[in-house]
Parts: structure tokens; C-alpha cells; sequence
């Protein structure tokens, strides 16, 4: 994104990227070296001399005017897992994990043995039970 807005000229997002970026990092216990590069160099056309002292704490002897910028992969974007909510009669009843590629038949098999699940059908007839992969359970109960 900081690299579109940066091409397209719209700085102010850029930038607001760039902090959305470190509130991000911020809430990790630690933070790869690559990572911060790839950051320092996106900030330097932003803050020429903050970046330059950055990449020197880094570690790198020269300057980082001629280093090329960062590029990144779409497929290390793509979440691993999905929170699946499960819901009696449409009201939020538990939430779960799974693989974000889990087929229905697994999701309500997987919703089944929530206590949500447990708590809110007991003794109830399961009228119809509605997936939608990745997002959520719906069982509709008599």
C-alpha cells in the first residue's frame, strides 16, 4: 500500500500506512531485522535523516539512498487460520479455529463440539444447519 500511494502521490496515506505499520509491530514481543529494514527504507523518502540513522543502528555501513525498495509476496499475506463463529437462531454463541481452507462438513462438526453449540441445542430439535466457509455456523433450533 505505502508503495502505490507513494507512486500514485498520495503521501498523507503513505504515511498513514507507515503508522498503522508500527501500531501493528508495536504489539509483538520481537520484531524481525528484515522487517524493520523494509520499513526504514519505505520511511526514508519521508524522513531522509531519521532514515539514514535508523539503517546505521541497523547495523549497515552504507547509506541506504541506493538500496532498492522493498518488495513483498501475496502469498505471505494469506491467512492460515479463521476464527469461525457458531450461532444458535442467529445470536453469537461460541467462536473456534480452524484452517481457512476447513470443508463445511468439518466446520459443523467442528461447531458441534462447542460449548456454545452444547449449551444452546440441548433438548432443541436442529431444524437447519447453514455454513458459510471461513465465517460462520448457523443452527436454527425448535
Amino acid at each position: 500500500k505505502v508503495t502505490k500511494d507513494t507512486a500514485s502521490l498520495d503521501f498523507n496515506t503513505a504515511i498513514s500506512q507507515m503508522m498503522i505499520f508500527i501500531n501493528e509491530a508495536s504489539k509483538m514481543n520481537s520484531i524481525p531485522k528484515t522487517m524493520w529494514e523494509g520499513f526504514v527504507l519505505m520511511l526514508s523518502p519521508y524522513a531522509p535523516h531519521l532514515g539514514e540513522e535508523l539503517w546505521s543502528k541497523l547495523g549497515h555501513k552504507e547509506s541506504n539512498a541506493y538500496e532498492s525498495w522493498p518488495t513483498f509476496s501475496e502469498e505471505f499475506c494469506v491467512e492460515d487460520t479463521k476464527e469461525i463463529v457458531v450461532s444458535v437462531n442467529g445470536k453469537v454463541r461460541d467462536k473456534f479455529t480452524c484452517a481457512a481452507d476447513t470443508p463445511k462438513e468439518e466446520l459443523e462438526n467442528l461447531a458441534k463440539q462447542t460449548e456454545g453449540y452444547k449449551k444452546f441445542t440441548d433438548g432443541k430439535t436442529v431444524v437447519k444447519v447453514i455454513v458459510v466457509p471461513g465465517k460462520l455456523v448457523n443452527i436454527v433450533v425448535k
